[in-house]
């Protein structure tokens, strides 16, 4: 029976799509490592899905035919191990052979797991797989392939954007991204497990949305006993999952590590010329690959600050794992039962929340649109920085919200464990940001502060005659229209 899938309304609408199609289908499905592909295609699959190929990291060209033969063994429910293909035309051969009769009487579902990983060298997999879809599985109307990989940035290279053996081939693209805060809540819960938002958030701020992480909270544990179970007991899972990350999914990882690693220490985000100068990488096509390697994967994300162009752009680590990571487990001293309890009284947490805080909310911008009840308002989100000449006062917005209805909304980040308290510095330096900011930005839209925060803004003398608006953690666990 299968498990129950949440949240991917999108993603379940394409897969239905394609089933009912009447055509033969492609699907490509993208995502970081445990984000859940396999298991969206396997459940929603379920009934239809005859066939089933897992591709195996670093493995030779013998082992993974020899895995083939056994995954057809298990599909013919065969009690005699069957031979081994020699190559790939054949291991395809074999395949059609075991589909023909199933494509007669249903709509079949074959899926290729770790797509990638199966593309050996000098194996001859992608030109096999390109003439099997071109030759024969492409002319099955009842024939649908799914091809998974966590490798975003092959996947599009090999497949999406082919210009050889499968141009323009692939039906629809699916990529899976980690779950939503909302979508977070709704997995706990169906796993039978309640927190409260603000113990939900600080899973999230540490693992980000990814299911196989989420999957380790236990009934009764607290945020702060699930951070010590995973990152800081001896065999957690995520204390050694970070090198495995990075070199499972990209050749040459440290490369790719060295601009999370930059980026890890600087929550305002660098230029792509600051990362190429700090790493000590040459400019040129492999340089631009990593970029595109990390950003494809949802690692780092790229900002266009208000006003400037993509030349501009500004790049941050998106990954609330590997922020969590570098800052408290790579080089940690203490570890067992009880260290994250330590750590949240010092000031290193107090910085990383604040960015990690910040980097959660530039993922719920939707959210923060409805609980401003600008849904529907076209708006250009970005960031904001002034570099002062001498004898000027800088300013920087966390997040901005360039709004078609002639308004702007200047939006503070401030992650509390209670109501903020705005006081006379406070308010003064916000006042400057909005003055740096009318003046440099030359616009004539109307301007609103904004605060965004766990626990809201006490209501003082300061906060009545500068905050225009406010987004409370509640409202980024909405569902957004």
């Amino acid at each position: 029976m299968a498990e129950t899938i949440i949240g991917r309304d999108a993603e379940k609408k394409i897969l239905r799509d394609m089933l009912a199609s009447g055509e033969a289908e492609l699907i490509a499905v993208l995502g970081r490592r445990r984000v859940g592909k396999t298991f969206l295609v396997r459940n929603f699959y379920e009934q239809a899905l005859v066939f089933e190929y897992t591709g195996v990291h670093e493995a030779d060209l013998g082992e993974q035919l020899h895995n083939f033969s056994n995954a057809l063994q298990q599909a013919t429910r065969s009690v005699i191990p069957l031979a081994s293909p020699t190559n790939w035309i054949q291991a395809f051969t074999f395949l059609s052979y075991f589909l023909k009769e199933k494509l007669i009487r249903e709509q079949t579902v074959v899926l290729f797991d770790e797509f990638p990983w199966i593309h050996t060298p000098k194996s001859g997999f992608l030109s096999a797989f390109s003439h099997w879809w071109n030759t024969w599985a492409s002319r099955q109307p009842s024939l649908k392939v799914v091809i998974c990989g966590s490798a975003a940035s092959w996947m599009i290279e090999n497949i999406i954007n082919n210009r050889g053996g499968l141009p323009n081939r692939v039906s629809r693209t699916i990529r899976l991204l980690p779950f939503s805060l909302k979508e977070t809540e709704e997995f706990l819960v169906n796993r039978g497990i309640t927190l409260d938002h603000y113990q939900i958030l600080q899973l999230y701020m540490a693992m980000g949305g990814i299911p196989q992480y989420l999957k380790q909270v236990g009934k009764g544990e607290n945020a702060e006993q699930v951070v010590d179970k995973l990152f800081f007991e001896k065999n957690g899972l995520l204390k050694t999952e970070f090198t495995n990350l990075y070199q499972s999914l990209f050749a040459n990882a440290s490369h790719h590590e060295a601009i999370v690693r930059v980026l890890a220490k600087k929550g305002q985000g660098l230029s792509r010329t600051e990362i190429i100068e700090t790493c000590r990488f040459t400019t040129g096509g492999t340089t631009t690959r990593l970029f595109e390697e990390l950003e494809e994967s949802g690692f780092i994300t790229q900002y266009i600050p208000f006003g400037k162009t993509s030349r501009d752009s500004i790049y941050k680590l998106s990954d609330e794992y590997s922020l969590f990571y570098l800052k408290f487990i790579e080089h940690a001293r203490a570890s067992g039962a009880g260290t994250w309890h330590k750590i949240v009284t010092g000031q290193s947490y107090n910085s990383w929340s604040g960015y990690a805080f910040e980097a959660i909310c530039q993922k719920h911008v939707s959210q923060i649109k409805q609980a401003l009840g600008i849904a529907a308002v076209y708006t250009e989100t970005s960031g904001w920085r002034y570099i002062p000449k001498k004898g000027e006062k800088g300013a920087q917005i966390d997040l901005l919200l360039d709004r078609q209805d002639h308004c702007i909304n200047l939006c503070e980040i401030k992650f509390s464990t209670d109501e903020f308290i705005i006081d006379k510095r406070y308010a003064e330096d916000f006042e400057n940001k909005v003055k740096v900011f009318r003046r440099q930005a030359k616009t004539k839209k109307v301007i609103f502060p904004t605060m965004i925060t766990t626990y809201g803004v006490l209501k003082n003398n300061h906060y009545s005659g500068l905050i225009q608006a406010e987004v409370l953690m509640e409202d980024l666990f909405r569902a957004t229209s």
